[in-house]
């Protein structure tokens, strides 16, 4: 490789970063994946742990 074609690799690689969300392979890669869904019902046990996180953040003593 010549010194000149060194040169220019370096200012493509060395410019602005660009944000990956910005990106065509990025984006096509986001819509290959599933369709996010709320779930509106929860087991009991995740039902009851959330129950007892949103009470210890309301007593403001982090649980214990």
């Amino acid at each position: 490789m010549t010194t000149q074609q060194n040169a220019k690799r370096r200012e493509r690689h060395s410019g602005p970063k660009r944000h990956p969300f910005g990106d065509r392979s990025t984006t096509r890669f986001l819509r290959t994946l599933p369709t996010f869904r709320v779930v509106h019902e929860l087991p009991d046990h995740l039902d009851e742990l959330l129950k007892r996180l949103e009470e210890a953040e309301r007593d403001g003593n982090g649980g214990s």
